[in-house]
């Protein structure tokens, strides 16, 4: 096997892909993990083989006793070598990427990618196409079953993971409503360059005795995949939104009441907190495991495995979706607002429609603690 000696560069959660394979095969078993990212200790999940789609064809990784065989999909064996070298490998990988050098996004490991060249492993990253980063053939003590799942890893090592990444595509319009713009208004306004300018412009905007009315969801795609999982999710969304804004709060689990007490969606119910956890955690278990906003969504799981979280201290553990509830409970407690790049993605700044009404464009962007 060769990588054609070409020195592989990535990033941490690159990096962590390779990091997850060699541990998972080193171990031979992952535990299953609580909400708060804490392993539950009597919920284990035996690893009977790693499926891995190289350049080269399909290698499956078979945990065999004490040893990891290495075959092609026809069963030809090409390698056995003990789980203990995997796991070794594992933890020099775990220490680069933990000390890697100050500043640097992408770099290189030479002695791990010296490993992956004897594995027959020769990419970093899965594709991009969908969610799934991993193949796994787990065993179910519980049902007694073999499952081939596909599973996203998310790393902790280089910092909090993206849950739904910001685009064009993520931004949400807003008329303004209750008062008038002038044309040097809306330019002073978009003029706030503050480091809390998003926060600055809006209290400006507010301060003007003005508010901000969901209008709709720019890019069709996305509005098209939101609508497939619930038509009462973009006017959650949207005021979801707004809500950061009114009061400083990022975290799904802090944003729910005031959510509720403006109640975009009319419920006339005292559980209304529970409806709108219902429709977010439906939103948050969709973008983990397949849906895009920019790519038209069948309701198809890519993930149909669920998560894999890299932990701080190297320790993974498995989100799986069999315990559905589990993993909604596991994401709603760590998923929070983040502001994508302004000038990226073309929001926070107003602007005068064709109509004539001014408008407010915010952007939704999903993080993972």
């Amino acid at each position: 096997m060769s990588n054609d000696n070409k020195e592989i560069t990535g990033n941490i959660g690159e990096w962590s892909e390779i990091y997850t394979l060699l541990k998972l095969l080193g171990e031979g078993k992952v535990y299953a993990g609580d909400q708060n990212l804490e392993k539950i200790k009597n919920l284990v999940y035996p690893i009977i083989m790693i499926i891995r789609q190289e350049k080269e064809g399909v290698y499956d990784y078979l945990v065999s006793n004490a040893d990891i065989v290495i075959q092609k999909a026809d069963g030809t064996e090409l390698l056995r070598l003990s789980a203990e070298k995997f796991l070794h490998e594992a933890e020099y990988l775990l220490s680069a990427m933990q000390n890697k050098p100050a500043g640097a996004r992408s770099f290189p490991i030479a002695k791990t990618q010296a490993f992956m060249d004897q594995i027959y492993c020769s990419t970093l990253k899965a594709s991009s196409s969908d969610k799934t980063d991993i193949h796994i053939v787990l065993h179910d003590q519980r049902t007694r079953m073999n499952n081939n799942l596909g599973f996203s890893i998310k790393s902790q090592l280089g910092g909090d993971s993206t849950l739904l990444n910001a685009s064009g595509a993520t931004n949400f319009t807003y008329k303004v409503v209750g008062s008038d713009f002038s044309d040097e208004e809306i330019e002073k306004i978009n003029a706030i360059a503050t480091r809390t300018k998003i926060i600055d412009r809006v209290d400006a905007i507010r301060r003007k005795g003005a508010d901000l009315q969901f209008d709709h969801v720019d890019n069709s795609t996305f509005r098209t995949n939101l609508a497939m999982l619930d038509n009462g999710l973009a006017p959650t969304i949207a005021q979801l939104l707004v809500e950061q804004f009114n009061t400083g709060e990022r975290n799904f689990v802090d944003l729910i009441k005031p959510l509720a007490d403006s109640n975009p969606l009319g419920f006339d119910m005292e559980d209304k907190e529970d409806m709108y956890i219902y429709k977010l955690k439906h939103l948050l278990t969709s973008a983990a495991l397949g849906m895009m906003p920019a790519k038209k969504w069948t309701g198809r799981y890519d993930a149909n495995g669920g998560y894999l979280v890299v932990k701080k201290d190297g320790e993974i553990l498995c989100y799986h979706f069999y315990d559905k509830n589990r993993f909604e409970d596991f994401l709603f407690a760590n998923a929070y607002l983040e502001r994508g790049k302004t000038r990226k993605h073309g929001y926070a700044s107003l602007y005068r429609g064709e109509d004539g009404n001014v408008y407010f464009k915010l952007n939704l962007q999903v993080r993972l603690k």
